[in-house]
């Protein structure tokens, strides 16, 4: 090799090497571009020189090889390492990285599919998933009901968008009721002291509620009066209802009518606890359905005359208290407007046999508009291991008159989330468990799954599918 030879072979090393310092320095230089991927500069030969050909094999040799020099290097290649780089939390839910193969697809200004590693995706003036190059990204578009499809479409999150209202036609109930306890065979009686007339005779259901006079023959009520009804009902205070003499019921039988009505006693013949509220022997007799939780308490301002001077016209005390194993629970429901509806469900242990016990439950809203609360009443049966047989009365029907709203909401109750075993803890535990109605929201939020599934949260804490993030692979 001549001097000018060995300096032209010597030049060639130095281009090739100046090839791998850029590709090193590009690697530094892009050591903070998310998703970057480093590349390694690889070298051949340019060419060889044979100094003496080689020789085939004979009888006694095997051969000789050709005696070569190589003469100036060359970059054969830039290999990219694809290899997964870490993942690290950005705290922007737009953010996305892909672990392990496959690239980002998005659409370019011709509308063509184009490929990326870079996750970093923002939001654009018309809420769809662009990257920073302004490229929408492409997602299986979500039909209405949340199925992932097979059609490819930007992402769009309308942030501040509302949801419409759904009115709840399913209710589900779980936990355990406890088989172990008494059958509640009665409910609370409450007897009123002895309800007099004018004429010292006994009151009875048609004597007028102006002719009721106390033990020193002073008239209780007068045309007009205005009567309230604060009561309490298994413990939980009954909304306060008011009763007006003249206009509302003019005898004590209307207003023991009224004070049934306005307690959610359930008179219904098929209960069969012979509850109710009826003046008996001169007295206002009040009997709750059957369970402590339908227990009525008339404290000495329960019922209360806010006209008179008399204040308190009926004092009551307990002649039998209720008993059995009982449990209530409440929950609320949606009407068509997206109002939330209380219902309160009571139940009670109504019977125990050989082949499994049975509960009555007792439903009442205080969002029906109607005068009584009540919107239901029906029964659960179990087998013999404690498991869910059937119920019955499991439609329940609120009153929404003059509310804006559909009505009646009509839901059905399901009970087949509940068992009847002997209670581990000594009692009942009903809880409420789902409802299919929801009231209006805002979509305020999104999450991209594991999955790339894409969720949009609203205000209404109800979450919708949007599609889900679709990778290309090679």
């Amino acid at each position: 090799m001549t001097l000018s030879s060995a300096m032209q072979v010597g030049f060639t090393g130095i281009q090739s090497n100046s090839v791998t310092v850029d590709t090193v320095g590009d690697n530094l230089a892009n050591a903070n571009t998310t998703a970057f991927k480093s590349q390694r500069t690889l070298f051949e030969t340019l060419m060889y020189r044979t100094i003496h050909e080689g020789s085939g094999p004979t009888a006694n040799s095997g051969g000789t090889l050709p005696r070569q020099t190589g003469y100036g290097s060359g970059v054969s290649a830039i290999q990219r390492n694809f290899k997964n780089g870490s993942v690290e939390g950005t705290g922007f839910p737009s953010d996305l990285a892909v672990d392990g193969t496959g690239f980002f697809i998005v659409t370019d200004s011709n509308g063509e599919n184009v490929y990326t590693r870079d996750g970093a995706f923002g939001l654009d003036g018309s809420n769809t998933m662009i990257n920073p190059a302004g490229r929408p990204l492409q997602v299986f578009q979500a039909d209405a009901e949340g199925n992932i499809g097979t059609t490819l479409g930007s992402l769009v999150v309308p942030i501040g968008a509302s949801s419409d209202p759904v009115a709840t036609t399913l209710a589900a109930l779980d936990g355990q009721l406890n088989a172990d306890g008494s059958v509640a065979t009665a409910g609370e009686v409450l007897t009123s002291e002895p309800i007099t007339t004018s004429t010292g005779a006994a009151a009875t259901a048609g004597t007028p509620l102006t002719s009721v006079t106390d033990e020193d023959g002073i008239s209780l009520f007068n045309s007009g009066d205005v009567i309230t009804v604060n009561a309490d009902k298994g413990d939980v205070s009954i909304p306060e209802a008011t009763f007006t003499v003249g206009t509302d019921g003019t005898s004590l039988g209307d207003f023991a009518t009224f004070l049934e009505t306005t307690l959610g006693i359930n008179t219904d013949a098929a209960i069969g606890d012979g509850a109710g509220v009826a003046i008996e022997n001169g007295s206002l007799v009040v009997r709750s359905n059957i369970g402590t939780s339908n227990a009525v308490s008339l404290d000495g301002t329960a019922i209360f005359n806010t006209t008179t001077p008399v204040g308190a016209p009926f004092l009551f005390s307990t002649t039998t208290a209720a008993a059995g194993e009982n449990i209530q629970t409440s929950f609320n429901v949606f009407d068509s407007l997206g109002n939330p509806v209380e219902v309160r469900l009571r139940m009670a242990m109504e019977s125990k046999t050989d082949a499994g016990t049975t509960w009555r439950y007792f439903a009442e809203s205080t969002g029906d508009t109607d005068l009584s609360p009540i919107i239901g009443t029906g029964t659960v049966s179990f087998d013999q291991t404690g498991r869910f047989l059937a119920a019955t009365g499991s439609s329940l029907s609120i009153d929404r008159s003059n509310v804006g709203s559909a009505t009646p909401l009509v839901f059905d109750l399901d009970f087949n989330g509940l068992t009847a075993y002997a209670g581990s803890e000594g009692s009942s535990q009903v809880i409420f468990e789902s409802q299919d109605g929801r009231p209006s929201g805002i979509l305020v939020d999104y999450r991209v799954e594991t999955d790339g599934t894409v969720i949009a949260t609203y205000t209404n804490e109800q979450e919708e599918v949007l599609g889900q993030v679709a990778l290309a692979t090679f």
